[in-house]
């Protein structure tokens, strides 16, 4: 037990668990240097972890985002019911990409491989990544049910014993609009793992150990023991937010109660809107994922993430409503209602800690799915290239305790912008615009992050499609304490119209596509700025004069 070591033996172990990040985190460094995909690639939107043999998660990379870190940590217990421990062989690789068993929509697929240490299973790599294409409709939210968003691979073999199953690559394959860099990402996904298994049969070799039993056990015993002592700070009762969201078909109400007890927090969303009749529908691992991070954002930061810091946080929802989707309901653009629960939480914790925690951000991904090709749109494609490309991009963070928002940067999730030369590389686009968006974060004695404007065309001036799934178009991000609300988004042609926050939407041909992103909210006065740093906000285009003179009572 982690009581019972001597100095000494707390120190070795404490270094062999740092050894063990730098594990996952090599391993996570193979999986985006190896990847096909942009997503994956370029935005960074993966996961990669090391498990002990029960399934319990022992450490996470950096690298990643928390909606596949937190709902992997549930995903590897669902592979050992299928395939319990003592059935699995040196060589095997396991897959899914069931949205109720992985993290959430078909688009992500979860690998999960056991590692051998003499012929014994000593643990279990996991990894996550989203691809570009799982067919259906493609990656959207217009479905009304799970089985027209793509094809679904239950927990299965994809290697026995070293041998791949080509059989699960050739289904994949031809149901998929981009084989080769699915495939491709497939191939990215076992090697991380390979090279995590074998650096962590190195690491066991050098320190003699033959199991990860004691620091195992180490590890979520420390890690538990740190949440219980912040949350032991904590006023202990319970706090309640809501929040209300564009949803899809109707506008979405998100109801939490956050409850402090001696044995942790739990966050409950009795009160939350039913499901949708659309894609925007969240399993409840997804749910717990970024609930739990939202807890995690203020309070326990320095405690790893892992079993042991995860199970101090409980989260629940309603069976049936829009944050507990049951099977087999549409749940493609699951992130965009999932992204926004980190707000809601915070919302609960600004009632016991009003100076520590930021103000609502856009929150949900601008990561518009854009595709070309026969069949897309009304219009004839002609000999037009085809593509389908999802390209990643974000508004403002809300306003920070001492610090204004992040401009253009995704958070919860982590991801990073897409390249705009890369989105032009691999499709036949153009990007003409992409800027700051003026004006757009939330005024306060902290202002909220500015979005970002980008305009859309295609090179060969054919009619091309986007899924949109935005939100915070009709329900900008709210101020704190305050400060001012974010300046909702906006998604607009230049011939006129604007397009809905979500649904797969024609750009005509010869016609381009703006996106406006929100912007964060503002945390404070307005009024209580520094004057210096309002000024430097005009000079670099992020505040207008009229807004800094009126809003901020600013005399430059």
């Amino acid at each position: 037990m982690a009581s019972n070591l001597t100095a000494l033996d707390k120190i070795q172990t404490q270094i062999q668990w740092n050894r063990l990040l730098s594990v996952v985190e090599e391993q996570a460094q193979v999986l985006v240097r190896t990847a096909f995909s942009t997503s994956a690639r370029e935005a960074g939107d993966i996961s990669a972890g090391v498990f002990d043999i029960e399934g319990r998660m022992l450490a996470q990379a950096v690298t990643g985002t928390p909606g596949h870190v937190n709902a992997m940590a549930a995903s590897v217990g669902f592979f050992l019911e299928r395939f319990p421990i003592e059935t699995m062989s040196d060589g095997d690789v396991f897959i899914t990409n069931d949205p109720w068993l992985g993290t959430g929509h078909l688009n992500d697929f979860t690998v999960v491989t056991p590692t051998f240490l003499d012929g014994k299973p000593i643990g279990l790599f996991a990894c996550t990544s989203h691809v570009v294409d799982v067919g259906g409709r493609g990656f959207g939210p217009d479905g009304r049910q799970v089985f027209e968003e793509g094809i679904r691979i239950p927990i299965m073999p994809l290697a026995r014993a070293g041998v791949l199953d080509e059989g699960v690559l050739s289904i994949i394959r031809v149901n998929v609009r981009n084989p080769v860099e699915v495939e491709g990402d497939l191939y990215s996904l076992m090697a991380c793992n390979d090279v995590g298994g074998k650096r962590l049969v190195d690491m066991m070799r050098e320190f003699e150990l033959t199991d990860l039993d004691d620091l195992g056990r180490h590890i979520i015993e420390i890690s538990r023991a740190g949440m219980l002592e912040e949350f032991s700070k904590l006023p202990k009762g319970t706090y309640r937010n809501a929040m209300t969201i564009d949803g899809f078909e109707s506008e979405i109400e998100l109801v939490a109660a956050l409850t402090v007890t001696d044995d942790g927090v739990d966050v409950d969303f009795a009160g939350t809107s039913g499901t949708s009749r659309y894609g925007i529908n969240v399993p409840l691992t997804y749910t717990q994922a970024y609930a739990s991070f939202g807890v995690r954002c203020v309070i326990g930061g320095k405690v790893p993430n892992n079993a042991g810091s995860l199970g101090a946080v409980r989260v629940t929802a309603p069976k049936g409503s829009i944050l507990n989707a049951p099977d087999p309901v549409a749940v493609a653009a699951r992130h965009v209602i999932g992204q926004m629960l980190p707000d809601v939480v915070l919302g609960c914790l600004n009632q016991i800690m009003p100076n520590q925690v930021p103000a609502e951000g856009t929150s949900c991904l601008y990561n518009p799915v854009l595709l070309g090709g026969q069949g897309i749109t009304d219009e004839d494609y002609g000999d037009g290239t085809p593509f389908a490309m999802n390209t990643f991009h974000a508004g403002g963070t809300g306003a920070r305790p001492g610090k204004d928002g992040m401009d253009a940067t995704a958070f919860p999730s982590g991801v990073r912008n897409t390249p705009v030369e890369v989105n032009e590389t691999i499709a036949p686009l153009v990007i003409w615009r992409k800027e700051y968006r003026e004006d757009s974060g939330g005024a306060g004695t902290h202002r909220g992050g500015i979005g970002q404007v980008m305009t859309i065309a295609h090179s060969q001036g054919k009619a091309f499609a986007m899924n949109c799934m935005f939100d915070r178009v009709k329900n900008p991000p709210r101020g704190r304490n305050g400060g001012g609300d974010g300046v909702a988004g906006r998604i607009q042609l230049d011939s006129g119209p604007d397009f809905n926050g979500k649904g797969r939407q024609t750009i005509p041909s010869g016609d381009r596509v703006t996106v406006y992103m929100p912007g964060g909210g503002g945390l404070g006065d307005p009024k209580k700025r520094d004057k210096a740093a309002v000024a430097r906000d005009v000079l670099e285009g992020y505040v207008s004069e009229k807004t800094a003179r009126g809003v901020y009572g600013w005399e430059g």
